[in-house]
């Protein structure tokens, strides 16, 4: 068995049971990619058996912090059962579904999504990919389910030395789907999707927002970076479920126009095709500022713009990028309006997302009480150990 040895100093994270190892808390050592290793302290104690990554500034992921555990296809396929078993902890009110979240479930690397009776997998580190067909048929095993699309296109995989690979990797079939959520239906297409398919995370905030629009009646909606348009829909479904529909105006931005047509389409699916809804293919910052000199206000709107800040290398620039549409979108927005604001970046902590938008609130000169914090559907976990799964922040701001 090869073996990594650290730095002295360099074991705390390990001892708390992080399972990161970067390469410069590494003194000597190497592997093979996805190759198991042994990682020890500088004075020899065991610390973790990890996968090596040579290519990624994140060396080695821990495998398990358990001397005695063997790292072999048995150890692989029940942290897959266990995965898929703690689902059932939660209320996921979808037959979409998050059934690995990497880090979180043991599984560092490894994301895979369940929609309907087909499975949709990433494999993003060295690790996994090596037990990649060992992780697919315990996937398969453990859900009973017969499809799997691999989806391993993610950006990450190139900080792993990784080439994008995607295509069906177990059975074949549509990719198109349509999902449940709450009380409506959602379609999507799992080979071109963002991600996996689709937002799977912002699930139970759309929920949410629906909530809102039901109790305020809102008459005027602006989804921004809409994509295929789901906050659109749980708009639309609060007000319906409060005879407010006619007479609302909703207007969802977002620059594909691609996924533009699958939002009206999903307006469609869920029979709203005669709702007053403009969709366009255009700059968000850009459409915000020309509602501003338009004199335009609404009631109600939804910042959900894609990831500005991948690591916290990259924070500054994305704050100064979070800090522009917030300020715009609050200018928009009406005295008792209510913004629905998220950063999915992991480089931006919860906190210095909160200081963000104040400081938007400060230069658009608008004041606002935050109502509620949103976060990732429970199937998207962060755990006690990995706290760096708290990637998706959202605020409640109702304007004073």
């Amino acid at each position: 068995m090869k073996t990594l040895r650290l730095k002295s100093g360099k074991e705390k994270s390990l001892l708390r049971r992080h399972p990161w190892i970067f390469e410069s808390a590494i003194a000597r050592g190497g592997a093979d990619p996805g190759e198991t290793v042994r990682v020890e302290s500088h004075d020899g104690q065991f610390l973790a058996w990890a996968a090596f990554s040579p290519s990624s500034q994140i060396r080695a992921r821990a495998w398990s912090f358990v001397e005695t555990q063997r790292i072999d296809a048995a150890f692989l396929a029940s942290l897959c059962v266990r995965a898929v078993g703690a689902r059932s902890y939660f209320d996921l009110q979808s037959d979409g579904i998050r059934l690995v979240h990497g880090e979180a479930d043991g599984l560092p690397g490894l994301i895979v999504d369940r929609y309907g009776d087909t499975l949709v997998a990433q494999f993003g580190s060295a690790g996994v990919e090596r037990w990649k067909d060992v992780l697919a048929d315990a996937l398969l095993a453990a859900t009973g389910l017969a499809k799997l699309y691999e989806r391993s296109d993610a950006s990450g995989r190139e900080r792993e030395g990784l080439k994008p690979v995607t295509g069906w990797l177990r059975g074949e079939g549509a990719t198109e789907q349509v999902i449940r959520e709450h009380d409506w239906r959602l379609s999507l297409d799992i080979a071109t999707g963002h991600k996996t398919g689709f937002y799977l995370d912002q699930r139970d905030s759309r929920q949410r927002f629906a909530e809102i629009a039901k109790h305020r009646r809102f008459r005027r909606v602006l989804n921004c970076f809409c994509y295929t348009g789901g906050f659109t829909v749980a708009a639309l479904a609060g007000l319906k479920a409060a005879g407010a529909v006619e007479g609302a105006e909703l207007t969802s931005i977002d620059s594909s126009l691609p996924a533009l047509e699958r939002a009206r389409a999903n307006l469609a699916l869920n029979g709203f095709e005669g709702a007053n809804a403009q969709f366009l293919d255009a700059d968000v910052n850009a459409s915000l500022r020309r509602f501003i000199e338009e004199g335009r206000r609404f009631d109600a709107i939804v910042l959900d713009p894609p990831k500005f800040a991948p690591t916290v290398a990259h924070a500054d620039r994305a704050a100064r990028a979070y800090k522009d549409i917030n300020r715009l979108a609050l200018k928009l927005l009406e005295p008792g309006g209510v913004l629905l604001t998220f950063s999915c970046s992991g480089g931006i902590s919860a906190d210095l997302f909160h200081k963000i938008v104040a400081s938007a609130g400060l230069d658009a000169g608008v004041d606002g009480y935050i109502s509620e914090r949103l976060g990732a559907a429970p199937d998207h976990p962060m755990t006690i150990e990995f706290p760096e799964g708290e990637y998706l922040k959202g605020l409640v701001v109702v304007r004073k």
